[in-house]
């Protein structure tokens, strides 16, 4: 208890404790009480950051554990040739740092170097370029579904690995396919694995960071300061030195993340009931 409250609590009460308080440069630091969230809550930068992550959210997640779901169901079927080394290589790029992966999917981005350009020049085609603003949000999307698929297909599958295997046997013998067991038997013992996957990428998608923060090194025209809500408290902090409001917008971010997350567990728990 003591070692949560010093590496959670606390932090979380002091960002709550700058909050409250503004720097000015004349006059110093002075009690404000609630006005920085009212100014975050009327702040357009950062409800475009917001609108950015919760449209990344929309898109991402679905189809990272759609593809995470195929490749449970596919090593779990029995056919999969050489399942066990599969299922490494899918997980393998979980342990590969957030900022090394980005780093090397951001140079094959590249349209003067690497596999974009390579494919341009050996095509004789102009390909659209994935770090230009129009593409930027689908490429670091891209990156994160090659870092975390892994992970969420290993949820999976070790959930299908607890169902028991009489329910298989009894199926076949009522002559019931693949599709058939798919759907009355996995699926079903999937829905609060599903759910707790859909949980941890909805926060992980709110906390997107480290990926914007690498591509803005290689792309800067594509990645504003506000790009994400992490990135944009980030910018204030630590370049704007305006450390009260950075930790306003960590605050609201934080239980815009908690009710979204609640909200979709509630339905969740509708569902399997």
């Amino acid at each position: 208890m003591a070692v949560f409250a010093l590496v959670f609590l606390a932090p979380i009460g002091y960002s709550i404790y700058l909050s409250l308080f503004r720097t000015r440069l004349i006059g110093g630091t002075a009690f404000v009480g609630a006005q920085n969230y009212t100014d975050a809550l009327s702040d357009a930068q950062f409800w475009s950051a917001f609108g950015r992550v919760a449209l990344f959210l929309a898109v991402q997640v679905p189809i990272m554990l759609f593809v995470a779901l195929l490749l449970a169901l596919a090593i779990d079927s029995g056919r999969l040739y050489g399942a066990g080394f599969f299922r490494i290589s899918v997980f393998l790029p979980y342990a590969v740092p957030a900022v090394v992966a980005t780093l090397m999917w951001g140079f094959m981005y590249g349209t003067r170097f690497g596999l974009v350009g390579n494919l341009q020049d050996r095509l004789g085609v102009t390909l659209p370029d994935p770090l230009s603003p129009k593409y930027v949000l689908a490429a670091i999307g891209n990156v994160v579904t090659w870092e975390f698929v892994g992970y969420n297909m290993l949820i999976l599958y070790s959930a299908l690995r607890v169902v028991n295997p009489a329910l298989y046997e009894a199926a076949a013998i009522d002559g019931a396919g693949q599709l058939r067991i798919i759907r009355a038997i996995k699926l079903p013992a999937l829905r609060a694995p599903l759910l707790i996957a859909t949980i941890f990428s909805i926060i992980g998608s709110f906390q997107l960071f480290n990926e914007p923060s690498i591509v803005k090194t290689l792309a800067p025209n594509a990645i504003t300061t506000y790009f994400t809500p992490n990135l944009y408290a980030y910018s204030l902090s630590f370049s704007g030195q305006q450390y009260n409001y950075a930790a306003t917008v960590a605050i609201i971010m934080g239980v815009l993340t908690m009710i979204v997350a609640y909200a979709v567990q509630l339905r969740g728990l509708r569902r399997a009931a």
